[in-house]
């Protein structure tokens, strides 16, 4: 069974990332989302919270592919999360040329302690190249539409979590 495991912080799930895990499905018999805790980042939404985001997202994904997607919260190296799931393949995704200096290094450092993983990254389509987390809360956070970036039960979400700050 190939296991992929696509790791990030999705506060939150974006389109951007919903699209590299559609297209990951397609590669691997299993996928891991692995949602880092990641206390440094503070985080707007808690790790239940994004759990739930991306489970219910994904659902769809799920059922429309014949690929078992996993949601597993980790705090550890992401190479010995990659090890505890029984990952062969780290799954990244780069939207520009600024991710891709970031990215070279951490498969470096994730070679040098595991050399039996490999990192395969996917370019975000077109449309998505320009989403980050980091920038859609800063929209919604000023009460900007940001429908186009988000699913849609994700837009409620960050709309009623400015509405209670």
């Amino acid at each position: 069974m190939r296991i992929g495991l696509y790791p990030g912080t999705f506060d939150p799930i974006t389109l951007g990332h919903r699209d590299i895990i559609t297209r990951a499905c397609s590669l691997v018999d299993k996928l891991v989302i692995g949602v880092a805790i990641n206390r440094d980042k503070g985080p707007l939404f808690t790790l239940e919270e994004r759990v739930a985001m991306i489970e219910a997202d994904c659902a769809s994904i799920a059922a429309s592919c014949d690929t078992e997607i996993v949601v597993h919260p980790f705090e550890n190296l992401l190479i010995d999360c990659a090890t505890d799931v029984g990952a062969g393949v780290i799954i990244r995704g780069l939207r520009a040329v600024s991710d891709f200096e970031y990215e070279f290094q951490m498969v470096g450092m994730n070679r040098a302690m595991n050399d039996g993983i490999e990192t395969v990254f996917l370019m975000a389509d077109a449309p998505y190249q320009a989403i980050a987390s980091r920038l859609v809360k800063e929209i919604a956070r000023l009460g900007g539409d940001i429908s186009s970036f988000v699913p849609a039960a994700v837009a409620t979400a960050l709309q009623n979590k400015y509405a209670k700050n």
